[in-house]
């Protein structure tokens, strides 16, 4: 249950920007918001990424644990207070625990991201386990060598769906089209497994920070 303690690698923060300029001025100023946000929190906490999609108006915002730590829900109240008071601008603040399961460095490792790719879903019942292996044994690791990849990452949220996080940071958006990109995306497994995908979220984010 989402008020058990739960391991946590990331908190992230999904900001929806409020239609007007107080909302441009606010995503202008996120980057350093969330710098301070991650140095006033009580937790050990470091800026991981700020991704912005403009096609959503939301951005999403990392911030790493220095020292994976079993958190409650309750541990999530005085983040949200944090951005109740200093998230001028913003219309919506979900703060959320993120499970690390899966981390690979890209072929392009080391190069700047400009882009933050995610696909998120709830598995369908029982499926989970077949899911996990799938990604961690063929999926991510594919994508992960196609040049352009730069960083692999799955992460479990334990309080908003969709549950499961496949993360990518890409040099560029065009990564997707490429035919090494589709040639993983288009395995045998992968026709097995995706059928069982549910509330399926596909989103490219600029990357901000």
């Amino acid at each position: 249950m989402a008020g058990h303690p739960k391991l946590s690698d990331f908190i992230l923060v999904q900001l929806t920007m409020a239609a007007s300029d107080a909302g441009a001025m606010a995503l202008a100023s996120l980057p350093s918001r969330f710098a301070q946000f991650c140095e006033q929190s009580s937790l050990a906490l470091s800026l991981h990424r700020v991704a912005w999609s403009a096609s959503t108006q939301t951005a999403y915002c990392y911030a790493r644990l220095v020292t994976p730590t079993p958190l409650s829900a309750a541990a999530l109240i005085p983040m949200t207070d944090w951005w109740g008071t200093e998230g001028a601008g913003f219309n919506t603040v979900r703060v959320s625990r993120l499970e690390q399961v899966f981390s690979a460095p890209g072929r392009s490792s080391g190069a700047v991201p400009a882009f933050h790719y995610i696909v998120e879903m709830d598995p369908d019942e029982g499926w989970m386990p077949e899911i996990s292996r799938w990604y961690d044994e063929e999926h991510m690791p594919g994508l992960a060598a196609v040049e352009g990849c730069i960083l692999a990452l799955r992460l479990l949220n334990h309080d908003h769906g969709p549950y499961s996080l496949a993360c990518y940071d890409l040099v560029t958006d065009q990564a997707l089209t490429s035919p090494p990109w589709l040639a993983v995306r288009g395995s045998a497994w992968s026709d097995i497994t995706r059928p069982h995908f549910k509330n399926t979220i596909r989103t490219m984010f600029d990357t901000k920070a």
